[in-house]
């Protein structure tokens, strides 16, 4: 399955824009290193180094095709619930039941793949919720049963549920004619909104918490985010997602405004939700698969409450 790439002309010119836009963080950083050789940069050029390689594979996916898309996200929910379960406490008896958790990967990811919209939306909170604690029940261990049921649970809505739904933005639009050789480039555009809104919004709250903020929002949770940093970030995405709304989307410019509002709300609970878990724990990272950034969860966890959003609001108005 391949998409139309005369229909990909507005991907290709926003991703035009972005290529420029790390080159320059590039050559800044370059310049800054320079200039400024007694000062320690190297978490700056390793995060612009990944964002080079996320981009170039995220890019590359979407390019490929909606299967070589779905495919990448499965492989991403993978990593990511793997992260999940690595670092929250897990019985020894359930080990063998983290089997089936990690079967509902290529499952949730097939129904996607031939466009079932019915089983993609119920199969991981209604059967694999009723299943899994059913599997462990069999198991003959009542000690910390509830804990270890919420804790599969979530997991498996955080890293599989909510993010299988940027990749069937990809079918979408197609997802009548999902079988087709052929496929329409507007699903690609789709993802390719939400994901850049999302992580510009992360960008750009930081950006404006290190210049203008003073009021903590949750400081025994996440002590650099602060009121005015979630009010810029949030005004700053909503002005991004109406400028780009009619390029990418087939939202109107006012449309695109209340998404990117509702958008950078969402990417700030996603935020701060992995970091509730993180204190709760005791680590900083998820982990070091990304320089600079941690884990895959680490970079995902906006999209976690973004992606449902996103998707729900853009089919029930649009599809």
């Amino acid at each position: 399955m391949f998409f139309d790439i005369s229909s990909l002309q507005p991907v290709t010119k926003v991703f035009g824009s972005l290529f420029v836009l790390l080159l320059v963080a590039t050559l800044v950083s370059f310049l800054l290193s320079r200039s400024k050789p007694q000062t320690d940069h190297t978490e700056l050029t390793q995060r612009i180094n990944s964002w080079w390689i996320m981009m170039g594979v995220f890019a590359l996916s979407l390019y490929m095709g909606p299967m070589v898309t779905i495919l990448m996200f499965a492989m991403l929910s993978f990593i990511a619930l793997k992260e999940y379960f690595s670092m929250t406490p897990t019985r020894l008896v359930d080990r063998r039941v983290l089997f089936w958790a990690y079967l509902t990967i290529p499952l949730q990811y097939y129904f996607i793949s031939i466009g079932w919209y019915g089983m993609f939306i119920i199969f991981i909170p209604v059967y694999a919720f009723l299943f899994i604690p059913f599997r462990m029940v069999l198991a003959g261990e009542t000690k910390n049963y509830l804990r270890a049921v919420g804790n599969i649970h979530w997991g498996l809505m955080l890293t599989v549920f909510t993010l299988s739904h940027l990749a069937y933005l990809v079918v979408l639009p197609n997802e009548a004619e999902v079988k087709n050789l052929m496929v329409s480039g507007s699903g690609a555009a789709l993802l390719l909104y939400l994901v850049l809104l999302t992580q510009l919004n992360d960008v750009s709250q930081y950006i404006w918490g290190k210049l203008f903020g003073k009021n903590k929002i949750a400081p025994a949770i996440s002590p650099n985010k602060t009121r005015e940093g979630l009010i810029g970030g949030v005004l700053t995405t909503g002005l991004l997602a109406m400028a780009l709304a009619e390029t990418l989307t087939p939202m109107l410019w006012w449309h695109g405004l209340l998404v990117g509002l509702g958008i950078g709300m969402a990417g700030f609970i996603g935020d701060v939700s992995l970091s509730a878990i993180k204190r709760d724990i005791g680590i900083k990272d998820c982990g070091q698969l990304i320089p600079g950034h941690g884990g895959i969860l680490d970079r995902l966890d906006s999209l976690t409450f973004t992606a449902p959003l996103f998707f729900h609001v853009i089919r029930y108005c649009y599809y």
